[in-house]
C-alpha cells in the first residue's frame, strides 16, 4: 500500500532531489516546487500529507506559505517541516510559532530528515486531540476532567498554571512548543508574561514530577517538548 505524498519546496535542484530520493526510498510519494506561490498551488490541488518547506525561496518566502497554508481550513492540519540554512533562533522561533511542526538546519542528515517526517506523521495520524481524554504517559496520569495529576500512582499537587502546561506538552509528545506558544495555551494570547517566567514555571512542574520530570525536554534557544516514547 502507498504511503503517504510530500511535497518538497526548495529553489536548490540538488536538494529537492536528495530529499525526494530519501523520501522515494522509504515508500513515499513525493512532488515538489521551487517558488512558494509554485507550493501553494500544489498544496491546495494534490493535499499533500506533509511539506518539506524551505525558507528562503524567491518570492514568496517559507514563512509567507506557512502563514497561508495555517490560514487556510482545508491547508491547515498539513505537517509542515521546515528544512532551511536559516538556524538562527528568531527564524526557528517565527516558524515554529507560526504552525510549523518541526524544523531542520542545513547541512542536514538524510536519516534525521526521514526520522522527523516519519514522527510528524505519525502525530497527524493520532489527531484530533481529545480534550477530555485521560493521558496515562510514562508513570503519569492526567485527568483534564477531575483536573488531577498522578505520578507513579502518588498525587502531583500542580498549580493550575502547571496543570495546563503538562498537559498541553503531554498531549503531543514529540513537539516543540515556543514559550509564547506554551503562555498563550495557557493564558491566551493577550497575557503579558516574560519567557522566564515560563522557564520559572517549567522548573516547579519538573521538581513536582520528580523522576518523571525528565520527560520534559528543554530544546535550547526554541522552548519545550514532553519526550516522544516509543
Amino acid at each position: 500500500m502507498a504511503k503517504e505524498k510530500i511535497l518538497v519546496v526548495d529553489d536548490e535542484e540538488d536538494i529537492v532531489e536528495l530529499v525526494r530520493y530519501n523520501l522515494s526510498r522509504e515508500g513515499y510519494q513525493t512532488l515538489s516546487a521551487e517558488t512558494g506561490e509554485k507550493a501553494l498551488r500544489l498544496a491546495r490541488t494534490e493535499k499533500p500529507d506533509l511539506v518539506v518547506l524551505d525558507l528562503m525561496l524567491p518570492g514568496m518566502d517559507g514563512l509567507e506559505v506557512t502563514r497561508a497554508m495555517k490560514g487556510d481550513a482545508e491547508l491547515r492540519r498539513i505537517p509542515i517541516v521546515m528544512l532551511t540554512a536559516k538556524g538562527e533562533e528568531p527564524d526557528i522561533v517565527a516558524g515554529l510559532e507560526l504552525g510549523a511542526d518541526d524544523y531542520i538546519v542545513k547541512p542536514f542528515s538524510t536519516r534525521v530528515l526521514v526520522a522527523r517526517v516519519r514522527a510528524a506523521l505519525r502525530r497527524r495520524r493520532t489527531e484530533p486531540v481529545d480534550e477530555n481524554r485521560k493521558i496515562e504517559i510514562e508513570g503519569i496520569v492526567i485527568d483534564p476532567g477531575k483536573r488531577t495529576v498522578t505520578v507513579e500512582d502518588n498525587p502531583a499537587d500542580l498549580t493550575f498554571t502547571e496543570f495546563q502546561i503538562l498537559q498541553q506538552l503531554a498531549r503531543r509528545p514529540g513537539w516543540v512548543f515556543t514559550r509564547s506558544q506554551i503562555v498563550e495555551a495557557v493564558r491566551g494570547d493577550d497575557y503579558p508574561v516574560t519567557d522566564r517566567a515560563v522557564d520559572v514555571q517549567i522548573v516547579g512542574l519538573r521538581k513536582k514530577l520528580g523522576a518523571c520530570g525528565n520527560l520534559i525536554e528543554t530544546v535550547r534557544g526554541v522552548g519545550y517538548r514532553f519526550r516522544e516514547t516509543p
